[in-house]
């Protein structure tokens, strides 16, 4: 087994088919790469928003910026 050290984490499209993942773009994955598979439902889009939507409420809706909602009404 080749070894490989990957510096940084790499998100890759792929589907699924006749039982086996195939990548939408190509690669240089060596062979016995390890890899994670997340498995995204039909709607992409509602995932994601689902997904992020944490992370936008911990930004937008804090205390923090009510200060400046009440400068700009002045």
């Amino acid at each position: 087994m080749t070894s490989y050290k990957m510096n940084m984490l790499k998100t890759l499209w792929a589907t699924v088919r006749q039982g086996k993942i195939e990548l939408l773009e190509s690669a240089e994955l060596p062979e016995g790469t390890r890899v994670l598979v997340t498995l995204l439902p039909d709607d992409e889009a509602e995932f994601w928003l689902q997904a992020s939507q944490t992370s936008l409420d911990a930004v937008w809706d804090n205390a923090e910026d009510d200060v400046y909602a009440q400068l700009l009404q002045k």
